[in-house]
């Protein structure tokens, strides 16, 4: 993976896979601290301690369909190519919330990408789901969910063609671009 969204993208989807109907993603970028940290939550089916102490192995997957699971622990690569790291808090019956946070401004961090895309993919491909967006950009705020779409749209669903072409525009011109943190 080449941009930290495409991390966030590939925690989500494991999030819908393991049957989540709402999910979170806050991102910070916090200059003073020369730090981004990313928090992905979901409400799924959540992991024992042993599958929280296992999930950072690459051999280690829950699915049956194949055998590696790479999300988490090329995050977790990522993270610690730049000084940072990642927490994984998991309870079953209660859901998941992965954190990684990494330097800013070491050489290695990758861009963090088009999370507008990210977001875009997940709400048309799982219109069901609730999804909440925060990104905080030293001291500047956005923040975006569905629940809000909905009581706007009505009957109109978010998997609409209309709607997401909107949703692709907002988020674009809406998500902070990183104030010199980030591009």
């Amino acid at each position: 993976m080449r941009e930290l969204s495409e991390h966030v993208l590939d925690i989500l989807y494991n999030s819908l896979e393991a049957g989540a109907r709402a999910v979170r993603v806050e991102v910070t970028e916090d200059s003073r601290a020369d730090r981004i940290t990313l928090c992905m939550s979901d409400d799924g089916r959540g992991m024992d301690p042993e599958e929280v102490r296992r999930v950072s192995d690459p051999f280690f997957t829950t699915r049956t369909t194949r055998r590696v699971g790479l999300g988490i622990p090329l995050l977790a690569q990522a993270a610690r190519a730049c000084d940072g790291g990642i927490e994984i808090d998991s309870r079953p019956g209660e859901g998941t919330a992965v954190t990684a946070w990494l330097q800013a401004s070491h050489i290695d961090r990758q861009p963090l990408g088009d999370m507008a895309a990210t977001l875009v993919t997940v709400i048309a491909g799982s219109p069901d789901v609730e999804v909440e967006y925060r990104h905080r950009v030293d001291g500047r705020e956005f923040a975006f969910t569905t629940r809000q779409m909905r009581e706007e749209l009505g009957d109109v669903p978010l998997s609409n063609p209309a709607v997401v072409q909107w949703l692709r525009e907002y988020l674009k011109e809406n998500i902070p671009s990183g104030g010199g943190i980030d591009e």
